[in-house]
Order: structure tokens, then C-alpha cells, then sequence
């Protein structure tokens, strides 16, 4: 039975699909069988792992809506990770299920039918709190909350601790942190002192200890379109994007505050 962790955060930039793209596939390079579902309009996830949005005819909307079935969405990459895929077409959903049965657990539903298909279920959520995010933490058992180190950013992370709260009490008690990364970490910047500071404060040794550090490769990355593949395909970039690996049973490495 596979393990459901959304990878979220309301704020948009921090790094949400960069760090699922690349963990998740870090995690099936071990051998483990991994599932990546694409819950962000933007369809960046879907691209990152080489699929076009524009051949997505079934992906997480229609899973969402009741037009399709998981299965029917999984698409098989080279990289050995499967995704479910979305291109813009997801962007109405949120209206769209409003009025739908159980609308706030469908993709806990879909996901229901694959879950013991895989080891591990990758959630890439998008920069917002509504209710396409609300469907990914009622659906995963964990939380990867990428963390930038800017004052907006402490702010936002408040807000998101208050929807989690909220999301125990009413929807998914079982709701866990899996932990807090670090991304675009400059240590020579004061203000990245005082937000890992303020962030260990509250969530303690939930915070990696391993942070991603701000690199302009990465960031021109997606613009080399043949060469747009994850850290399981660029040796390199595999340490940096392998730090929440750390405290998910996967390595012996440990994670302290």
C-alpha cells in the first residue's frame, strides 16, 4: 500500500514542483515504485517528466469530475515514475466539483482504487488554498512543505499550518508532517538566518537538515527542453534534491533540529 505525500505550500515559487519532480524520481531510482499526480493547473510536473500538456486527454480533472477512473490516467515515463498529468482544463474543477458528492476526498477516492500498486504516491499541489489543495491533503497521509527563506514566505506558512489544523479536524485525522525543506537557501542572506530560525522554532526536528541551495542551473534547466530530467537522470543534482528521502525509510540518514 503505497505512501501519500503532497508536496504543498499556498505560496507560489518555493519550489513545490522542482522538489517533487526530483524526489520523486530520486525515490523510484532506489527501485521503488512511485506514482506522481500533477494537481496544479500549470501542468509543470507533467512536463518536467517530458509529457506535453496538450496530449493529456485524461489526467487528474477527469479523475476529479467522475469522467475517468486512475487507472485510466496513469501514463508510463522513461524515468521510471508514473504520472498522472493536467494541463489547464484543471483550472475549472475547483468550480466544477463544488456541487459534486464528497467533494473536498475525490482524489483520496480515485487514488483508492492504485493505491497498492506503488510504493509511494507523489502529490505536487498548486500555490494556493483551495479546493484542489484541500483535495490533496485529505488524499495524502504526509505533508513536504518546501520552505523559501523570505519574510512572505513565514507569513504564508502560517496560513498553512491553520488549513491543516482545520483539515484534521474535519477531513483527514491521520494527517501528518512529513517534514520542512529549505529551497533557494543563501546562508550568506541575515534574513535566511531569521527565517530558519523562526520555522526550527515551531516545527523543530521536522526541518531537514539538508537544505537546496539557490542555483541558476537549475532555474535554466526547463529551458533545455532535451535535456529537462530529473535528478535520477542528472547524477549531479541528485544529492540536493534527495533530502527528504532522508526520514521516509529509505536511507539510514537522520534529520535533527
Amino acid at each position: 500500500m503505497a505512501k501519500i505525500v503532497a508536496v504543498a505550500n499556498q505560496k507560489g515559487g518555493v519550489g513545490k514542483t522542482t522538489t517533487a519532480v526530483n524526489l520523486s524520481s530520486c525515490v523510484a531510482a532506489l527501485g521503488k515504485k512511485v506514482l506522481i499526480v500533477d494537481l496544479d493547473p500549470q501542468g509543470n510536473t507533467t512536463t518536467g517528466y517530458g509529457i506535453s500538456k496538450r496530449s493529456v486527454d485524461i489526467g487528474t480533472y477527469e479523475i476529479l469530475i467522475g469522467e475517468a477512473d486512475a487507472r485510466q490516467a496513469v501514463r508510463k515515463t522513461e524515468f521510471r515514475t508514473d504520472v498522472i498529468g493536467s494541463n489547464t482544463r484543471l483550472a475549472g474543477a475547483s468550480l466544477e466539483m463544488i456541487d459534486l458528492p464528497g467533494r473536498e476526498s475525490r482524489l483520496r477516492k480515485a487514488l483508492a482504487s492504485i493505491q497498492q500498486d506503488y510504493d509511494f504516491i507523489f502529490i505536487d499541489c498548486p500555490p494556493s488554498l483551495d479546493l484542489l489543495t484541500l483535495n490533496g491533503l485529505c488524499a495524502c497521509d504526509s505533508i513536504l512543505i518546501p520552505v523559501q527563506c523570505e519574510y512572505y514566505a513565514l507569513e504564508g506558512l502560517s496560513e498553512l499550518v491553520s488549513t491543516l489544523k482545520t483539515v484534521r479536524k474535519k477531513y483527514n485525522a491521520y494527517l501528518d508532517i512529513e517534514g520542512v525543506v529549505f529551497t533557494m537557501f543563501a546562508v550568506r542572506y541575515n534574513l535566511t538566518l531569521q527565517v530558519v530560525e523562526q520555522v526550527k522554532k515551531y516545527f523543530g526536528n521536522k526541518v531537514y537538515q539538508t537544505t537546496i541551495p539557490r542555483s541558476i542551473r537549475v532555474s535554466e534547466a526547463p529551458s533545455y527542453v532535451k535535456r529537462n530530467r530529473p535528478a535520477e537522470a542528472a547524477p549531479k543534482r541528485r544529492r540536493k534534491a534527495a533530502a527528504p528521502v532522508e526520514t521516509m525509510g529509505l536511507t539510514d540518514g537522520k534529520t535533527e533540529g
